[in-house]
C-alpha cells in the first residue's frame, strides 16, 4: 500500500509559506496513436475511432476499447439489433439518405508501445458479410462510452473486466421497454476483456453520458455529464437558477447494483448575469464530466473545457485538470478556474485541406502510469458541424496522447524572490513497519524533510532528512542513525523544506510513503 501526495493536492498538502504551484505542460504526440480505418473499407470504424473509450496496460500488452462510427447501414444485423438503428441517434439528425452515418459499434485494439495500434479481428459481430473485424458483440447496436477496468479485487474471474458503456434506445414502435426511452447506460463483466455479459442496466429512462470509470475506496465510481437544453435532462444550481453542462457521479459498492442516486463532481462557474434579452451568452462548460483514475488514496482527472458558442460547428473544447481525494468531488489544481491543462492547439485533430474545422478534445479512461511515465490518452473530435453532406465526407475522430514524467502534474517552488520556503502534509497513519517516504523531485540538494507531530511539533531525531540524490521520480528520504520503523504506527506530518541554491529551483512534484520497510541504504 502507497500513500500519494501530488504537489497539486491542496487537501494533503495543505500547509505552505513562500511556495506556490506551477502547473506541468505536457507533451503531446503530434500524430494520433489510432485513426479511422480506410473509408472505401467495410470496418466498422471507416468513419470514426472516437476515445469514448479506455486504455489498460494489461499483462505486458496496452488495451484499447473505444466506440466507432461507419458510412452506411450494416445489412448484417439481427432483427432486434436492427430495430435499434431504425432511428439515427440525436447528433446525426439531418443525416439524409445517401449520407447515413452510424454510431458504433464498440471496438476493440492491441499495442506493445501504446503507440502502434492493431485491430485484431476477434470474429464476433457478422459486419457487412464479415467477421473479419474488431468489434464486440454486445445487445445493443448504437452504442458509446466504453469505459473498462480490470478489477482483480473481485475473487470471480468471470467478472475480472468491468464495463460501463452508453447505449441508444429504439425509439420507434414497436419499443424495447427493458431498455427505456431515453440514451443510458449498461454494465458488463467479461474473464478476458473480449466477450462481454451484460448484467444490470441501472438507469432505465434516465439520461446518462458518462466519461469514466473506476474503482476508489471500495466503490465503483461513475463520471458523467448532465446538460439542459434538451429534454433529456436539465440543470438547476442554488435557488433553481438554470446552469449549462455539469459533471456528476454516480457511486456503487455492488456492480450490479446502483442506487438512484447522483452527487454534483465538477462544474465551472455560471455567468453572473444573463445577457440584456435574457439569453445566456456562449460561455465555458464542462463536457462529459470528469476523465479519472484513482491513485490509491487520491484521483486525477482531466475534464472536457467546452467552449460553447450559438453555432455548433464554432464549438471547440480543451482538456483541463482536476484532482479529488474522495474520487466524487473534484477541483481544479490553483487558483484558475477553466484554465487548459492541454490546449486544444497543442493537439489538434488531423486537418482537411481547405477547410479549418474545430477541434474537441474528449477525455475518459485514459489516464495510466507505465515505468517512469504517465500517459494521458484522449480523443480528438473534428467538429464539422451539422450538415448531412459535411458529415458524411469530413467527420472523424481519432486517439492521441500526451505524457508527463510520472506523476509530475505540477510542482510546488519557491515564490519569485523567496529564498526559503515550507510545505507540510495533513496527518499520516505511519505503516506499522514504519515504511519508507521517496519524493519525486528535482533540485533535492536544495530540501531537506522534518517530521511533525499532529499538533506541528518537531519528533526528535527526524529534523534535516536527506533526499538521496541525484534528481529523480523516486529518491528515498534519510535522517542519520534513524529510520521510520521507530515511529511505526504513529501518526506524524512531513514538512518540506525548500532552499535556493544559487541559480537552482528545488521543485516538488509528489511524495510516496510506501507500506513497505525501508531499502537498506
Amino acid at each position: 500500500m502507497k500513500t500519494v501526495l501530488l504537489a497539486i493536492d491542496d487537501v494533503c498538502l495543505p500547509l505552505r509559506k513562500n511556495v506556490c504551484l506551477y502547473l506541468s505542460k505536457p507533451a503531446v504526440r503530434p500524430e494520433p496513436v489510432l485513426v479511422p480505418s480506410p473509408t472505401g473499407s467495410r470496418a466498422p470504424d471507416n468513419l470514426a475511432a472516437h476515445f469514448y473509450g479506455t486504455v489498460l496496460h494489461d499483462a505486458g500488452k496496452f488495451r484499447l476499447w473505444y466506440y466507432a462510427c461507419h458510412r452506411g447501414l450494416n445489412p448484417d444485423w439481427p432483427p432486434r439489433k436492427m430495430q435499434q438503428v431504425r432511428k439515427l441517434p440525436g447528433w446525426l439528425v439531418g443525416v439524409r439518405e445517401g449520407y447515413e452515418v452510424y454510431q458504433g459499434p464498440l471496438c476493440y485494439a492491441e499495442s506493445e508501445d501504446g503507440l502502434t495500434w492493431s485491430k485484431p479481428a476477434l470474429g464476433q459481430v457478422l459486419f457487412k458479410g464479415s467477421c473479419d473485424n474488431n468489434a464486440l458483440d454486445l445487445p445493443h447496436t448504437v452504442v458509446s462510452g466504453a469505459a473498462v477496468i480490470r478489477d482483480d479485487a473481485d475473487p470471480d474471474p468471470a467478472r475480472r473486466y468491468k464495463m460501463v458503456y452508453q447505449y441508444f434506445p429504439d425509439q420507434t414502435e414497436p419499443s424495447l421497454p427493458e431498455y427505456g426511452n431515453l440514451p443510458s447506460v449498461a454494465c458488463a463483466v467479461s474473464p478476458d476483456g473480449l466477450k462481454w455479459t451484460v448484467t444490470a442496466i441501472p438507469f432505465v429512462g434516465q439520461f446518462v453520458e458518462h466519461c469514466s470509470f473506476f474503482r476508489h475506496e471500495g466503490r465503483y465510481v461513475l463520471h458523467s455529464q448532465v446538460f439542459p437544453g434538451t429534454s433529456w435532462c436539465d440543470v438547476y444550481t442554488e435557488g433553481g437558477a438554470p446552469g449549462g453542462r455539469t459533471g456528476v457521479a454516480h457511486a456503487t459498492y455492488d456492480f450490479d447494483r446502483w442506487p438512484d442516486l447522483s452527487e454534483w463532481a465538477f462544474a465551472l462557474p455560471e455567468p453572473s448575469a444573463p445577457s440584456a434579452r435574457g439569453v445566456p451568452k456562449p460561455y465555458d462548460q464542462v463536457h462529459l464530466g470528469v476523465g479519472g483514475t484513482s491513485l490509491g488514496n487520491v484521483c486525477v482527472g482531466v475534464y472536457g473545457l467546452w467552449h460553447d458558442q450559438a453555432n455548433f460547428g464554432d464549438i471547440d473544447g480543451d482538456l483541463g485538470l482536476v484532482v479529488s481525494n474522495d474520487g466524487i468531488r473534484f477541483r481544479e489544481p490553483g487558483a484558475t478556474p477553466g484554465q487548459a491543462f492541454i490546449h486544444l492547439e497543442d493537439s489538434p485533430v488531423t486537418p482537411v485541406p481547405g477547410h479549418s474545422f474545430r477541434t474537441i478534445l474528449c477525455q475518459g479512461n485514459g489516464i495510466l502510469n507505465v515505468g517512469e511515465e504517465t500517459r494521458i490518452y484522449h480523443g480528438r473530435w473534428r467538429n464539422v458541424g451539422q450538415q448531412a453532406e459535411v458529415i458524411a465526407e469530413h467527420y472523424c475522430a481519432e486517439v492521441a496522447l500526451a505524457t508527463l514524467p510520472r506523476d509530475r502534474w505540477g510542482a510546488l517552488r519557491l515564490n519569485p524572490g523567496a529564498q526559503t520556503g515550507t510545505v507540510v502534509s495533513t496527518p499520516l497513519t505511519l505503516p506499522a513497519a514504519g515504511g519508507e517516504l521517496r519524493l519525486n523531485a528535482d533540485g533535492v540538494a536544495g530540501l531537506a524533510v522534518d517530521l511533525l507531530d499532529e499538533q506541528l511539533q518537531p519528533l526528535s531525531g527526524f529534523a534535516a532528512g536527506q533526499v538521496a540524490g541525484p534528481d529523480g521520480l523516486d529518491r528515498p528520504v534519510h535522517w542519520h542513525a534513524h529510520t521510520l520503523a521507530e515511529l511505526g504506527g504513529r501518526v506524524v506530518r512531513v514538512q518540506v523544506r525548500l532552499n535556493r541554491l544559487g541559480e537552482a529551483h528545488p521543485q516538488l512534484y509528489a511524495m510516496y510513503l510506501d507500506a513497505t520497510a525501508a531499502r537498506p541504504r
